[in-house]
This record gives C-alpha cells, sequence and structure tokens, in this order.
C-alpha cells in the first residue's frame, strides 16, 4: 500500500477549459490561497502524523495533503456534511485544481474525508478546524 499518485498531465478536460479557466475568479482566489501557503511543509507535518497508507497491504490511499486540503475546503465555504464535499469537489473546477486533482478523477469518497481527514492525531489540528471561516 502506498498512496494514490497524482498526476500533473492535464487531461482532454484540463485542456478544452484551458481558456476559460484564466477568467475565473474563484480559481484566482484558489491559486492564492496555494501560493500562500508552504504545503510542502504541511505535508511534511501530516506524513509525520498520518500512518495510513505505510503499510504494504490494501489499496492505495488518498494522500494526506489532499485530505487536509479537503478539510479546510469544508471549513472556509462552510460545507455542511462530507457528501455535500464530495459533490462539491467533483463539481467545482476550483476546488479540483486547489487539490490537484485532474478533471478526469473523482474527489475522495465522503466516507474517505470522514474517517481519515478528521482523524489525524496531530496536535493543534483542531484549530484548524474550529477557527473562524475566512469566506
Amino acid at each position: 500500500m502506498g498512496y494514490k499518485k497524482m498526476s500533473n498531465s492535464l487531461g482532454f478536460a484540463d485542456l478544452a477549459l484551458a481558456d476559460s479557466m484564466k477568467h475565473n475568479r474563484s480559481l484566482k482566489l484558489m491559486d492564492k490561497l496555494n501560493a500562500a501557503i508552504d504545503w510542502k511543509r504541511v505535508e511534511n507535518i501530516l506524513l509525520s502524523h498520518y500512518t495510513v497508507g505505510t503499510s504494504g497491504e490494501g489499496a492505495d490511499a488518498w494522500p494526506p495533503l489532499l485530505l487536509f486540503k479537503c478539510m479546510l475546503l469544508q471549513k472556509w465555504f462552510r460545507i455542511p456534511s462530507d457528501p455535500e464535499l464530495e459533490n462539491q469537489i467533483n463539481d467545482r473546477l476550483s476546488f479540483k485544481k486547489f487539490l490537484g486533482l485532474p478533471l478526469s478523477k473523482p474527489s475522495p469518497d465522503h466516507s474517505t474525508c470522514q474517517w481519515e481527514c478528521k482523524s489525524v492525531p496531530i496536535p493543534g489540528i483542531e484549530k484548524c478546524t474550529t477557527s473562524p471561516r475566512f469566506f
């Protein structure tokens, strides 16, 4: 077992929408957020506390950084449930781009977000999930 491979290559849908994505304000906002945060540092902290995906058995797990970003989207955009978060990720270009998911890939299942994302035993993570909303 390991983590699902996240490809940076563009699919047909990504290429077809490239022009319209240049003028999307939501995408610009998500790009600013991605640029403002040192995700490599966050990922290193998550990897040191997140044990799912480290055994050699079972299916590949979603990368912990992607699940953490899902949790942030849910908080920032006041998404009331994990099934709705799954729907929003699959529906919104800006969420897919923020997460680094190609348009051709589905979001993590709502039960994955519910069980894995909220159970990362990192001291202080509750501050991320209980702090005031940004939007």
